[in-house]
């Protein structure tokens, strides 16, 4: 069901149709996008005029885009194309030459807030976690097996024998999860008496058209 890369941390998952890659952000790259994120809120002026929510579907808070430069100086924009490439290499032994990031942006997301179901533009997207809360709260029933409180559920086709149509994933800081921009996806919201953050980066990219479309040949 999964294929790991030599160096432990990133899989390919299949779950039910697309592969999707699960990463790791590397540390100093989460650190220096926190700062930033951090330094950014408390800018009235500037957060203004960096605010993406108009273009995304979320119910939360606060959406804004990563400014061009960030993604340079950061290592954030490295690290995407390094896992991208290795992807779509080790998921189709297709190399590309070509990644075009067209927008990547900051979700905070507070108790009671969420993300409906949709998809992205582009040809490939992500999403991964800089800050989670260390409780994301407990349903009303407490017998439910599974708590999906302010996790991502990744939506494929429809459940059926030997297949499932969801992919549930409780977020983790420093995880990183790349998948096809068509790939439905949700986030549940949840329940913190503390009011903490949960806060996630996606992303929007296109790569080479031969081999993103594979009518083409």
């Amino acid at each position: 069901m999964s294929e790991e890369n030599t160096n432990k941390s990133s899989f390919i998952l299949r779950p039910f149709g697309p592969a999707i890659a699960k990463v790791t952000i590397p540390i100093e790259v989460v650190n220096l996008l926190n700062e930033y994120i951090d330094k950014t809120i408390e800018d009235g002026e500037k957060i203004k005029k960096l605010d993406y929510g108009h273009q995304l579907a979320g119910n939360v808070k606060q959406e804004f885009i990563l400014e061009k430069a960030v993604v340079a100086q950061s290592g954030w924009g490295n690290f995407l194309s390094q896992s991208v490439s290795w992807w779509i290499q080790n998921s189709i032994q297709k190399k590309i030459t070509n990644i075009e990031i067209l927008s990547s942006w900051i979700v905070r997301q507070f108790q009671n807030e969420y993300n409906p179901v949709h998809v992205h533009n582009g040809h490939i997207s992500g999403v991964g976690y800089l800050k989670v809360p260390e409780n994301l709260g407990e349903y009303e029933q407490k017998n439910k097996k599974v708590n999906k409180n302010g996790t991502l559920t990744l939506i494929h086709g429809a459940k059926m024998f030997l297949s499932d149509s969801t992919f549930n994933i409780i977020p983790k800081v420093g995880e990183f999860y790349l998948f096809p921009n068509y790939l439905m996806h949700t986030v549940y919201p949840f329940k913190n008496d503390n009011n903490d953050e949960r806060r996630s980066i996606s992303f929007n990219a296109k790569i080479d058209e031969n081999i993103f479309d594979v009518y083409s040949g």
